[in-house]
Order: structure tokens, then C-alpha cells, then sequence
């Protein structure tokens, strides 16, 4: 099984992927965590990222297709692999395309963005423990107060509606095209491209799952 999850920060692309890599036995291939990896491997493919990351640039559509080819060699690859936070960019989608990596899927999970700043602008954490509250999700017992601790919960910055709604932007400009780029290639007929779906984001994480898996398993 070899696929690309789609969806915008908050949509709950995480927990499906983790039902995925674990029902499958694939891995999850983040882009970040394989250039931390290479970084610290110090892989020539690492040492080129960490000059650029150190003199504070990006790091090159160039070098990340270079470490997703090095990385799907691993022996963890041979039954498939999930990509997580790749390809973010039509370019990206493109390249990964030209190099002729195997895709059978491409699965989007769809949140409206108002849906998605309901949740993540109401989630609280006690940082201390790292335990994680809703405000009308998953309240405390009293409000504002860790259930074990009493101590007092916060709001990440991350987590405040203003950035929210920046991420959502930045996920509609950059990220989202994919949407048709997938879509309209699974539609040419060309017998390389993989099957687009969309499934809701809506509903409880086990709902989700169970969509995900009838896609995957084409029923």
C-alpha cells in the first residue's frame, strides 16, 4: 500500500495515519523526520541540508526527492509506505511524479475550515504532562483546571483561531491544489497514476478509519 494522505492542519490526518501504518505494516515517511535522520547520519544528502537549514534557507525540492529515494530503498518500504506532509506543493507533486515513484493512493480527508477552527482554536493542554482538553469537546471537570493536578490549562499559540486561520491560508495557496492535481491525473487514464478519494473528516476517529479503510480496500 502506497499512498499520499491529503487534508488541512487539524483534519485529523494523523490518527487515520497512524490506523493506516499500523493495519498495513508500512511506515510513515515524514520529510521532516527523514532530514533530521540525514542531518544527524550526516549522509551527503544531509550535510548539503544542514548547510542550507544552518545559513537559515530551504531546504531544495532537489535534496527532499533525493532523501525519499534513499529512504524508500530501506527494507521498511517493501510492502509500501505513507507519505506524511509530502508533496505540500504542485512542484513537489510534479517531481515526485517525473521520478516515477509508486502511488496507488490518494486519499484526502475533508474538514470545512470553520469545523477545523472550532477545533483547534477550543483544544487546552496542561504543559507539564502534556495532557489535552477541549472546551466543548473533551472539558475539563472545572474549567481551566488539569483534571489530575488542578493546575491551570493554556491555549498554544499554535492552537489560537488568528494562526489558525493563517495555516488554513497558507494550506488553500499551497496545499490544496494537489486536490485537483491527483484528482484530475486519476482521471486521464494513465495507468501509473493513483486513485483519488475524499472522505469526510466528519464524524468520530473510528467512522473516519472505517471510510478510510473501504477506500483503501476498495469496497
Amino acid at each position: 500500500m502506497r499512498l499520499i494522505l491529503l487534508g488541512a492542519p487539524g483534519a485529523g490526518k494523523g490518527t487515520q495515519a497512524q490506523y493506516i501504518t499500523e493495519k498495513y505494516g508500512i511506515p510513515q515517511i515524514s520529510t521532516g523526520d527523514m532530514l533530521r535522520a540525514a542531518v544527524k547520519a550526516g549522509t551527503p544528502l544531509g550535510l548539503e541540508a544542514k548547510k542550507i537549514m544552518d545559513a537559515g534557507g530551504l531546504v531544495s525540492d532537489e535534496i527532499i526527492l533525493g532523501l525519499i529515494r534513499d529512504r524508500l530503498l530501506k527494507p521498511d518500504c517493501a510492502n509500501g509506505y505513507l507519505f506524511d506532509g509530502f508533496p505540500r506543493t504542485i512542484p513537489q507533486a510534479e517531481a515526485l511524479r517525473g521520478q516515477s515513484v509508486p502511488l496507488d493512493f490518494v486519499v484526502e480527508v475533508d474538514v470545512a475550515d470553520e469545523e477545523i477552527i472550532k477545533r483547534m482554536s477550543g483544544r487546552r493542554v496542561h504543559p507539564a504532562s502534556g495532557r489535552t482538553y477541549h472546551v466543548v469537546f473533551n472539558p475539563p471537570k472545572v474549567e481551566g483546571k488539569d483534571d489530575v493536578t488542578g493546575e491551570d490549562l493554556i491555549q498554544r499559540e499554535d492552537d489560537n483561531e488568528e494562526t489558525v486561520r493563517k495555516r488554513l491560508e497558507v494550506y488553500h495557496s499551497q496545499t490544496k491544489p494537489l486536490v485537483q492535481f491527483y484528482s484530475e491525473w486519476a482521471a486521464s487514464g494513465d495507468s501509473a497514476a493513483p486513485k483519488y478519494a475524499k472522505v469526510s473528516g466528519i464524524g468520530s476517529v473510528e467512522e473516519i478509519r472505517d471510510a478510510v479503510f473501504k477506500v483503501l480496500e476498495g469496497k
